[in-house]
């Protein structure tokens, strides 16, 4: 029967690689992972140096373009998902499958691939990147406030994948490759190897991946490839903040960790918590392109009456450079914080196909900048501070946010500053998301239908 055989096909494609020893086993992730890593990575490169020219492009336009084109992009992502994109059926020819989604996927929702298929990652449906590459290119190329570490890992594992889905012989380089693109993906755009590494193995346990010697393996050489390819090139592709001036004084490093933990993790830990409801939201696709881009827009001339044109563009990179050029005054940095944290929450619930590290990064740069003045120390410190703690917040993924900050370097107190930032942030964020999580489930409250 035909179900039968393609059970029996999907039972042996779910299968873990044949046993052999211990020794095979890391020299097969290792291959797999230089593989993974070389093509993954210049994949995702060339990708995003589209992507950061297209974003170059919207933010050097005149004002009334910089607010209308991203919603131009969102829309055109909804068409693509949800009008060439079509829901499986059991009449549909397997040729469909390159735009062919489960009945329950979330269209937009790259970064769920990736974490939905960690440690078994030849069930990565990659057959759908080239259209979700389309939908990359509407929403983050045309300046919506989304980010690029979630294209860059959700293309960087969909090649692996491809690559190792060539035949039973090399289907056994296809776990390692995946992973290993996906890490050499992310630490390309970020120009830091450890963060690749980090973000795909921490990613990866939230699905129970285990941290075995391959995959450990896979993930460190494909962060160290992209790097590479990064550094050949002498790209600039994230512009992450290095701390120049560290602090004066113990009492000073303590309350920056504090203070800038704690409000840059409360502030993206909300904007977490209400960006996964807005991932999860029943309604259809024209409802939250609708509702969505309209708070796109709102947020969108705020910013511009805040700050400049070029603050509501993209993931956040000019919003950062008002910051270091324009010298605010705190609330004004306070204020496109919140504004760029809601634009990317209704980016999301818009239908947009792009990742929030990276405007988490921006939010917590721009709050942890909030208390420079006060707390006397370098705006560069209290930046890099902010952003880790976002990351560590609002993200939940402490050990990367560490492997940022030692990473991008620095002073060594201003680094150990930033670590216990993290901390902070990480027991922050958590409460935060809980207190959204209980007032938007409070007995009584109407819900959206299943």
């Amino acid at each position: 029967m035909p179900g039968a055989e393609a059970s029996a096909e999907d039972r042996d494609r779910a299968s873990p690689p044949p046993d052999g020893s211990r020794w095979a086993g890391l020299a097969i992730a290792a291959l797999g992972g230089l593989l993974g890593g070389l093509v993954g990575g210049a994949v995702v490169l060339a990708v995003t140096v589209a992507l950061k020219a297209m974003m170059d492009f919207v933010s050097g336009e005149a004002t009334i373009e910089v607010i209308v084109v991203p919603l131009v992009g969102l829309a055109l992502t909804t068409l693509v998902l949800h009008g060439f994109g079509r829901t499986a059926s059991p009449d549909l020819p397997a040729a469909g499958a390159w735009r062919t989604f489960p009945p329950d996927a979330i269209r937009a929702d790259i970064t769920g691939d990736v974490v939905d298929s960690a440690g078994a990652e030849e069930r990565f449906p990659w057959r759908l990147a080239a259209l979700r590459a389309v939908a990359i290119f509407a929403t983050v190329g045309l300046g919506a406030a989304t980010g690029t570490e979630a294209p860059a890992a959700y293309l960087g594992v969909a090649t692996g994948a491809c690559l190792g889905d060539r035949g039973r012989r090399w289907r056994r380089l296809l776990r390692p490759a995946a992973l290993a693109a996906g890490a050499a993906g992310v630490s390309a755009v970020m120009g830091v190897a450890a963060v690749g590494t980090a973000y795909m193995l921490e990613l990866g346990r939230r699905h129970r991946a285990p941290l075995s010697p391959e995959r450990v393996i896979a993930a460190v050489i494909g962060g160290v490839v992209g790097w590479r390819l990064n550094d050949v090139l002498g790209l600039t592709l994230i512009r992450l903040i290095v701390p120049r001036e560290p602090p004066a004084s113990v009492l000073q490093a303590v309350k920056t960790a504090l203070f800038i933990g704690a409000i840059s993790g409360a502030i993206t830990a909300v904007s977490g918590a209400l960006i996964y409801r807005a991932k999860k939201w029943h309604a259809s696709p024209l409802i939250r392109l609708v509702l969505g881009g309209l708070a796109v827009a709102i947020a969108a001339v705020a910013i511009v009456a805040v700050a400049v044109p070029t603050a509501a563009v993209g993931p956040g990179g000019g919003a950062i450079l008002w910051a270091e050029n324009a010298a605010p005054v705190p609330g004004a940095l306070l204020a496109v914080a919140l504004l760029r944290a809601t634009a990317t929450t209704a980016a999301t619930a818009a239908g947009g196909c792009g990742g929030i590290f990276v405007p988490f990064l921006a939010v917590g740069d721009l709050a942890g900048r909030v208390f420079a003045p006060g707390f006397e120390i370098g705006n560069d410190l209290a930046g890099a501070a902010g952003a880790a703690a976002g990351i560590a917040g609002g993200y939940r993924l402490p050990f990367t946010a560490m492997a940022m900050s030692l990473g991008i370097g620095g002073p060594r107190q201003a680094m150990w500053t930033c670590l216990a930032t993290v901390v902070v942030a990480s027991v922050v964020g958590p409460g935060a998301g809980a207190v959204i999580h209980r007032v938007t489930n409070r007995p009584g409250r109407s819900r959206s239908r299943p």
